[in-house]
């Protein structure tokens, strides 16, 4: 008698296991869709197209400016889960802050529910997209690096307008690419300047919006004080201005709300 009772507990504390296996089973099975949504900002002040045009801004070396064109390019999107597992997706958006465009982008990705330790993406092209003439849309849009320079396409198009030392508004082109020496037909490339952009861990349960912050004010600040009026034309084939630019790139983004 006592056998059988065992026997039925052990068979009860088996069904339970079993049944507890086929539920974390179906959520294994269970995919979530991923949106971004990119959000700009200055030091917190939120910074949207409306806000283009007007001196408001003052960078950290004390020159007041404002912002005329902002839009750059993303790629690449990864997440990694607690065991180790890579979801990448080879893609790319090219987010248009003047013209409100780009600024959600849901991937052709779905991911299962669950942890993940890392969820990234590339600021720009890595060195095996960044392929000259490749993507008809970028083209079109205008966002190609001259050949003299290394072709491919641009990272960033950050244009503003500044007040100078004699008190003049004038314009600036903050235009990251791939840093380049030796302009012309041989150019050479001493450091990459893509980087990747690290959001941190997520647990999705459901569809999900993650928000990315890019700080504008960062681009100018750290670890590199910019100065508009030392460095303010031609910083494409400038690589000294192209590295100060990737190392301040690296403070830029950071994690907002998450939706799901």
């Amino acid at each position: 008698m006592k056998m059988k009772k065992i026997v039925l507990v052990i068979g009860s504390f088996m069904i339970l296991l079993s049944c507890g296996n086929d539920d974390d089973t179906d959520n294994q099975d269970q995919e979530a869709q991923v949106t971004f949504s990119f959000t700009h900002n200055w030091d917190g002040a939120q910074v949207t197209s409306a806000d283009f045009n007007t001196i408001r801004y003052t960078n950290e070396f004390g020159e007041q400016l404002s912002i005329e064109r902002l839009r750059y390019l993303i790629s690449d999107v990864t997440f990694i889960n607690d065991i180790g597992e890579e979801f990448t997706v080879d893609e790319y958006n090219l987010i248009d802050v003047t013209n409100d465009t780009g600024l959600r982008y849901a991937p052709s990705l779905t991911l299962p529910q669950g942890t993940y330790m890392s969820m990234r993406f590339t600021f720009g092209f890595d060195n095996e997209d960044n392929v000259d003439g490749a993507y008809q849309d970028l083209n079109s849009a205008s966002f190609n690096v001259p050949f003299m320079l290394g072709g491919g396409y641009h990272f960033m198009q950050l244009d503003v307008k500044y007040i100078d030392d004699t008190d003049a508004e004038t314009g600036f082109n903050y235009h990251v690419i791939r840093a380049v020496d030796n302009p012309g037909t041989s150019p050479t490339f001493p450091q990459d300047t893509f980087f990747d952009v690290e959001l941190g861990p997520v647990t999705i349960t459901n569809d999900v919006t993650i928000e990315a912050k890019m700080n504008i004010a960062e681009w100018f600040k750290n670890p590199n004080t910019w100065s508009l009026n030392d460095l303010d034309t031609v910083l494409m084939p400038n690589s000294m201005a192209q590295i100060m630019m990737y190392e301040n790139g690296r403070s830029v983004f950071s994690l907002g709300n998450i939706i799901q």
